[in-house]
């Protein structure tokens, strides 16, 4: 639901209704709420509320969205403003629908394709069958005799049409659905018992949420990726400082030689601090005996942390303080400053309670300038309780640089050299700095503050105004960096998908800065780069000019002097799929959430496909979660690949849904995800294995099974055809009855399974270590239009040499007791003999990882056929059931004679010993990328294989900016009141020196 809260701002409603929890008190009909429709804008709400003749203002500030949640407040009044599927979150949260594999709709079509081939071939028998009649069977009747109710050739011919359809269906493929859906499902336990996707911390496997798409995971060429709880653990950690141009957070030894940290390495002892976070780790001693011998600089360094914020406390217990955090990186900047001696322990309206080493001190909250993503920064302006009134402020190095003082030129350089260093190491970095206010110049400043925030008209503008003129002549205090963990293994990931060559784009609701950090932290983004472009235009005309812009700088060569060259298509459909275009280096490309939307109108989509597809990295920013459905939507539409989604939140719903995949990643965020998704797991870096082996295992034995399934029926069914030619189309079955039945059933129906279920070229760590052999599956190698052709003909040769071979053996042979073998009962048995015989072999032939199983179904497969025909076609059989098996004794006199058993081998050779030949000769002559992998795996595999270790680049030397919420500020709120409730008392310590009783407490803990 979406709420309007009616009582965060009490001048409505009458004395008697706010101190009370009743709802019920509200008069009936007293007001009435007046507001936009429902849309899917989650920045902005306009609407006005009517209570008592008196109209007030709603706007975004008032509203509550579905999955929020209200802090600091004991009860509020609220009204439903939308429900069900008129709020903003189901707004962005996309439609569901019936996902669908490439696979899946070829078969479709490939079913259709297979019924019109078996009406031609019934229609050619059908025809012969007419012309025997006519010209033979007519003047033949005494010996076989027309049906009664039979006139003439033509009828004949009709009702032996339909006999045809009979006798030929096992052409159509009624059991592949069912066997595919076995496939699939078998797959899908295999991710579900995969243990090196367990992570153990949560207690939480990897599952698959569906067992129709396992294949697809094997053709992802596109991956969208949310960016907070999926690519980072949204946990931000204060790493290191820059105080005065001093660098603090390195770990050295005593020679004084920086050392890597590991988990024997000392950490700072913040024992002297009770109101210390124990969870906080810090390396470096030198800063904290800063702090304890009286540093000035080291002081204002943390007082400014302590106040310079918009963090909320809470004190659960006491002692236990809980921060509230606007954004991630606020929480660490007050939770270091907590640590440090500088304890952020309250706040109201009008003042912020600090603990300084033990000393509690009141400071008197005069105005917050609040943050936007115009001014990059946010100041704070307080008074002391000796009166003296201080700007403290705290941004981006370069927009802070501008406002120093020119004395800071010294102090300016060494900053820049250490946030080089830090921004070097993938740190979120920012700059601090402070001013000291005259007191007649600040009352005169405060009025004019009052007059412009109380102002109807040009608000935010004489707000700018006043701002940019406080915030200058700064003094520089120093510098902050901190480190936004990444999930383990998420730069080892992206780097071997890469190698796959899959494009991983990174869509997020973040600012700018913040997503780039993040890129160049996980190897996304790096200095190798020919360029980063960022598309940030505010209008269609700019947003086109600088993608073309980019476009030319990767293709010179596809504009002119007079324009642009005509981009090349190709038709699928009613949509037009562009092809792959080549850049001529590797580019990055970042587009904010403004210039996105610009660039997915019609006009302008194709043009950003284009250039997007080229880049190596795409990162959006500030982007909705509609805008990431329609930036999915738009890959699915204008490319010919298949893309995967991951996310975490309920934000990353609509992106998940709207993908050929959808992975959730169970975080922090809820379990929305998840449950929107196809497949999910805990890391991120689960997410290789899922593809690279299980995706690209899923894939391979699907195309394997097809190829076969089609093969082993259209062989079979073939040889029907043929035998149709010379048994006057009389619609004679070529096999015995039983043998028909169960040669779907029973001989061939485990072997396929086993190859779809266990085959695998090489293992998982040969998957992980060669990424290459991921490309196959991108391109839809395996199995396709073209491939079934040739299993088309290559069961069309094999039916002709199964027929004409046994015909053969049979037509002028004796038995070795000297009676004929020219019957039609022998030829059945050495025809279905050689047939089983030959798509067994061509099982094992195309069976890369035999296990028992595999021998088991194969060879059992064979041995059950013997053992079902020679019981089957023994007297025994006969004499219970005469007219259920007709065939007595043909198995013990037909398989006895060599003849037979050489025209067994005959077909085998004559059938594999081509397939053997051209595969040989085209890995030699023109290998795949598959091949040649293979190759060289074959000649590693005389060693153990390695894991999958990766040479990794680095961080850039671009400084990172400080990450602000992506939001506006809460600096009005705050000082509003608005967001208050009255506390219980609570005392300070007087001093932060523990006593001896204390000291030993924690001794023994």
């Amino acid at each position: 639901m979406t709420f309007c809260t009616l009582c965060f701002s009490s001048e409505p409603f009458p004395a008697s209704l706010r101190s009370t929890h009743d709802a019920a008190a509200l008069p009936p009909r007293a007001g009435e709420v007046r507001c936009e429709a429902p849309n899917h804008k989650l920045d902005r709400f306009s609407g006005t509320l009517v209570f008592k003749r008196q109209k007030y203002a709603l706007d975004n500030e008032k509203i509550l969205l579905r999955g929020c949640t209200i802090r600091n407040t004991d009860w509020c009044f609220g009204l439903v403003v939308f429900a069900g599927p008129d709020t903003k979150l189901m707004q962005n949260s996309g439609k569901t629908t019936l996902k669908r594999t490439c696979i899946d709709r070829l078969m479709n079509f490939l079913v259709l394709l297979i019924f019109a081939i078996l009406a031609a071939m019934c229609l050619v028998l059908a025809l012969g069958h007419s012309v025997w009649e006519y010209y033979v069977g007519y003047y033949f009747q005494v010996f076989l005799p027309w049906a009664d109710e039979v006139r003439s050739s033509f009828f004949s011919a009709f009702l032996i049409f339909w006999s045809y359809i009979i006798i030929l269906n096992t052409l159509v493929p009624i059991s592949l659905y069912v066997s595919v859906e076995i496939i699939r499902l078998g797959n899908s336990f295999y991710i579900d018992w995969d243990r090196k996707m367990y992570y153990e911390p949560n207690d939480m496997p990897a599952q698959a949420r569906t067992t129709t798409l396992n294949e697809e995971l094997g053709q992802i060429k596109y991956i969208f990726s949310d960016k907070t709880g999926t690519l980072t653990q949204n946990i931000m950690v204060f790493n290191k400082c820059c105080i005065r141009g001093v660098a603090y957070g390195d770990f050295v030894n005593a020679e004084g030689h920086r050392l890597e940290v590991s988990e024997s390495s000392s950490k700072v002892d913040f024992s002297f601090n009770p109101l210390a976070d124990p969870k906080f780790c810090f390396y470096d001693h030198s800063l904290v005996d800063a702090v304890k011998r009286g540093d000035p600089a080291t002081h204002q360094f943390f007082r400014l942390l302590s106040l310079c914020h918009t963090v909320m406390p809470e004190e659960k217990r006491k002692g236990m303080l809980v921060y509230q955090a606007q954004s991630p990186d606020e929480g660490a900047l007050v939770t270091a400053a907590r640590n440090f001696g500088f304890v952020f322990r309250a706040r109201t309206p009008e003042t912020i309670t600090v603990v300084e080493m033990g000393k509690t001190i009141v400071y008197e909250l005069l105005a917050i300038l609040d943050f936007n993503s115009v001014r990059k920064r946010m100041s704070v302006i307080v008074r002391c309780p000796k009166g003296k009134v201080t700007l403290y402020c705290k941004g981006a190095d370069t927009i802070l640089y501008e406002l120093l003082d020119p004395s800071c030129g010294p102090m300016k350089e060494k900053t820049t050299y250490h946030l080089d260093e830090f921004a070097g190491e993938g740190l979120r970095t920012l700059v601090v700095a402070y001013r000291t206010l005259e007191q007649e110049y600040f009352e005169n400043w405060q009025k004019r503050h009052h007059e412009a925030s109380t102002a109807l008209d040009n608000r935010e503008e004489k707000l700018s105004v006043l701002y940019e003129e406080i915030e200058k002549d700064l003094m520089l205090l120093g510098a902050t960096a901190i480190e936004d963990k990444l999930q383990d293994g998420v730069p080892q990931t992206i780097e071997i998908l890469g190698r796959a060559q899959i494009k991983i784009w990174v869509l997020t609701g973040d600012k700018q800065e913040t997503a780039v950090n993040i890129g160049y932290s996980c190897n996304m983004l790096c200095d190798d780069m020919m360029d980063i472009f960022i598309i940030q235009g505010k209008n269609a005309d700019e947003v086109q000019k600088e993608l073309r812009n980019a476009r030319k700088t990767m293709r010179p060569g596809d504009f002119a002097e007079d324009g642009e060259t005509e981009v090349q298509s190709l038709k699928q459909g009613s949509q037009r799929v562009l092809q792959d275009e080549e850049p001529n280096g590797e580019y990055g490309l970042i587009i904010n959430g403004y210039s996105l939307a610009h660039a997915l109108d019609g006009a302008l989509e194709r043009e950003l496909v284009r250039t997007a597809c080229m880049c190596k990295t795409v990162i959006c920013c500030r982007v909705t979660p509609l805008q990431k459905a329609q930036v999915v939507e738009l890959i699915k539409k204008h490319k010919e690949a298949v893309t995967l989604a991951i996310g975490d939140g309920a934000n990353d719903v609509s992106m998940i849904k709207t993908a050929h995949i959808g992975v959730g990643i169970s975080g922090q965020e809820g379990m929305q995800a998840v449950l929107s998704s196809d497949f999910s797991f805990a890391q991120f870096r689960f997410l290789q294995r899922l593809l690279l082996v299980h995706g690209r295992w899923s894939y391979l034995r699907m195309c394997k099974f097809l190829s076969y399934f089609f093969y082993k029926n259209f062989t079979f069914t073939l040889v029907h055809f043929w035998y149709g030619f010379f048994s006057g189309f009389s619609a004679q079955t070529v096999y015995d009855e039983w043998f028909i039945t169960l040669y779907n059933m029973v001989y061939t129906s485990l072997p396929v399974l086993g190859m779809s279920l266990f085959d695998q070229d090489v293992d998982d760590c040969w998957s992980l270590q060669f990424p290459q052999l991921y490309v196959p599956g991108q391109r839809n190698l395996f199995f396709n239009k073209r491939q079934f052709a040739k299993c088309t003909l290559y069961s069309l040769y094999s039916s002709l040499v199964l027929f004409f071979v046994p015909f053969g053996a049979v037509s002028s042979n004796l038995r070795t007791d000297g009676h004929s073998m020219a019957d039609y009962q022998s030829f059945a048995v050495v025809a279905q003999t050689c047939l089983l015989v030959v798509v067994s072999v061509q099982m094992g032939l195309d069976t890369a990882y035999w296990t028992v199983i595999n021998q088991l179904f194969i060879w059992g497969s064979l041995a059950m056929y013997f053992a079902i025909t020679f019981t089957m076609y023994s007297d025994g059989m006969y004499l219970i059931l005469t007219g259920s098996f007709p065939f007595v004794g043909t198995a013990r006199n037909t398989l006895n004679q060599p003849t037979v058993w050489l025209s067994v081998g005959l077909c085998v050779a004559l059938c594999v010993l081509p397939v053997v030949g051209f595969r040989f000769l085209k890995m030699q002559l023109r290998p795949t990328i598959s091949d040649k992998v293979l190759a060289r795996i074959r000649f590693l595999r005389l060693l153990p294989p390695p894991s999958p270790q990766l040479r990794l680049r680095r961080g850039s030397s671009r400084r990172s900016g400080y990450a602000f919420s992506h939001q506006h500020g809460f600096g009005a709120l705050i000082t509003s009141g608005r967001n208050m409730r009255a506390r219980a008392p609570f005392s300070f310590p007087t001093s932060l020196v523990p006593s001896a009783a204390s000291v030993a407490s924690r001794a023994r803990k």
